[in-house]
């Protein structure tokens, strides 16, 4: 993993945290799925419920909403036969039926197996469920989702079940700690859930080449409690997840002030690379549900400022 200096995934043996940063094989990862699947198929009906869909005005035929008439519209778009029943006018809106398509990368690679005693559950599971969550509300909207480099965008109701065997199927070839470098097609989304623990140079080349053509997307930062708050004290052994390599700290807490600057740069930088490319760019925490990071990028792919 690159950045040791923002690498977390450490045990402190003083206060006794249960964490887990290792690798976590195909079946492994076969056995925890369908547990995930269930928990990504609640999350999703909450999302659904609180956003309300996500329907927008467009070229439709299908009505969506009233408004009021604003100054400089052409008159034509008036509703008279509402507008007569007030003392405003409006204008009768369509709902967009051009479906979109949505490219998700869940990251996979061994840091993404961190959790700590503080966290509900490893990065990976939340990244996991996230990811899939989002592809059913996604396609209850009417669009097409996919893979990044391992699915073509599709629109099926069992949509989370093919996404989790395209995963499945692909094995090592989804465990990279940066998306694929392929540029999307113009007016395509990606959706990228990882805990960037990575070079924040290397990201923003690989978002600019996403973004080649067009295309917009979304950011979101997982994070174990453990990597933000650096509770550990005393003598502490911190573990690389990519190599065997190891740190001692003789005193954990004197490295906190440093530990907490350097993560808050780190992080500055991460969101560079998003706003570089016009992505959109959110943390979420492990302590946290996970339905709440859902519905706050729903709204973040939908271009619609976040509500609650």
């Amino acid at each position: 993993m690159a950045g040791p200096a923002v690498s977390t995934n450490a045990f402190d043996p003083s206060e006794r945290l249960a964490a887990s940063a290792r690798r976590i094989d195909a079946a492994e990862l076969a056995s925890r799925l369908p547990d995930i699947v269930i928990r990504a198929r609640e999350v999703a009906a909450t999302v659904v419920h609180g956003a309300h869909g996500r329907r927008r005005a467009g070229m439709g035929e299908n009505f969506w909403q009233f408004r009021p008439f604003g100054a400089g519209e052409a008159a034509h778009r008036i509703d008279w036969r509402r507008s007569a029943r007030d003392d405003r006018l409006f204008v009768r809106e369509r709902e967009w039926e051009a479906a979109h398509s949505y490219f998700l990368w869940m990251d996979c690679s061994p840091s993404m197996a961190f959790v700590s005693s503080l966290a509900l559950e490893p990065k990976l599971d939340r990244a996991l469920t996230l990811g899939l969550a989002l592809a059913d509300v996604l396609m209850r909207g009417g669009e097409r989702v996919g893979l990044l480099g391992l699915a073509h965008p599709m629109s099926t109701r069992d949509i989370i079940e093919r996404l989790a065997q395209a995963l499945l199927a692909a094995g090592a070839a989804a465990s990279g700690e940066l998306p694929e470098a392929v540029a999307l097609p113009g007016g395509a989304k990606a959706l990228l859930v990882s805990d960037f623990l990575c070079d924040p140079q290397a990201l923003a080349q690989r978002l600019g080449t996403l973004a080649a053509n067009g295309a917009s997307g979304a950011l979101m930062m997982i994070a174990d409690p453990v990597e933000e708050t650096f509770p550990f004290e005393g003598e502490t052994v911190f573990l690389d997840t990519d190599s065997h390599a190891q740190l001692r700290a003789g005193r954990a807490q004197a490295w906190r002030d440093a530990y907490v600057e350097r993560l808050a740069q780190h992080r500055d930088e991460i969101a560079e690379a998003a706003a570089g490319v016009g992505f959109s760019f959110q943390i979420h925490r492990t302590d946290r549900p996970a339905a709440e990071a859902a519905l706050s990028l729903s709204f973040a792919l939908a271009g619609r400022s976040e509500r609650g």
